[in-house]
């Protein structure tokens, strides 16, 4: 692991990431393909970013090939970040309205961004497995998560990590864009679409409904 890796990651709690994580055989052995591919990428595990105290959580899926794998940072260097950060700043969780790089001095404020997988798959699609594996970091970074907090999934697959990490029935949960769920310790979850290129040049997911999701979440924190 090289220097500016060490430093990513070094306030960040064991629990909530591993750098040198190998638990996955097959995400492992994609991301040493890519990293010859690639050697100026991060091309491994990728750390959560911003508050650690954070009463917002935003959970995603996994890291984008020439996105968070490559940039070391969730959502930097790919086309959905763009409008997530865009969102961010303006309802307040960011100080700036992009995300270049780890060095760019951006700062979240009461918000933290992870993911459901913390390693690059292949095609962008983890298994049950590689999910199920990387389960037990989202649910310790779930737990510092106050009452009063909002987790916020990006994706069906974030959102049943979610519910499983919290040992919640998924029938009790069913995901639904701009859905409110009460989750235990008095906080609560909310879904969105995930700000993928697919979605929002297909208008799945527009600019107003990703950005009506976090006022809602900003209601909720208070």
């Amino acid at each position: 692991m090289t220097t500016s890796k060490r430093s990513i990651s070094a306030r960040i709690p064991k629990a909530w990431y591993v750098s040198d994580c190998s638990d996955c055989t097959r995400l492992v052995r994609h991301l040493r393909q890519t990293h010859q591919e690639y050697p100026y990428y991060h091309c491994a595990p990728v750390p959560p970013f911003g508050d650690l105290k954070a009463k917002l959580l935003v959970v995603g899926l996994a890291p984008g090939k020439h996105g968070a794998n490559a940039s070391g940072r969730p959502f930097t260097g790919d086309h959905a970040g763009i409008l997530l950060y865009q969102t961010l700043y303006r309802y307040g969780f960011a100080d700036a309205a992009e995300s270049v790089s780890v060095t760019d001095g951006l700062r979240l404020l009461n918000c933290r961004l992870t993911n459901a997988v913390k390693c690059l798959p292949p095609e962008n699609k983890p298994i049950g497995a590689e999910v199920r594996s990387c389960n037990h970091y989202l649910a310790a970074e779930l737990k510092a998560v106050a009452a009063g907090g909002v987790v916020l999934a990006l994706g069906t697959v974030a959102h049943r990590a979610i519910v499983r990490a919290l040992e919640l029935r998924l029938a009790d949960y069913p995901f639904a864009h701009g859905e409110i769920h009460a989750l235990p310790g008095k906080r609560h979850l909310v879904d969105s679409y995930h700000c993928s290129r697919y979605n929002t040049q297909t208008g799945r997911l527009t600019t107003q409904m990703f950005q009506a999701v976090f006022a809602t979440a900003k209601k909720l924190l208070g």
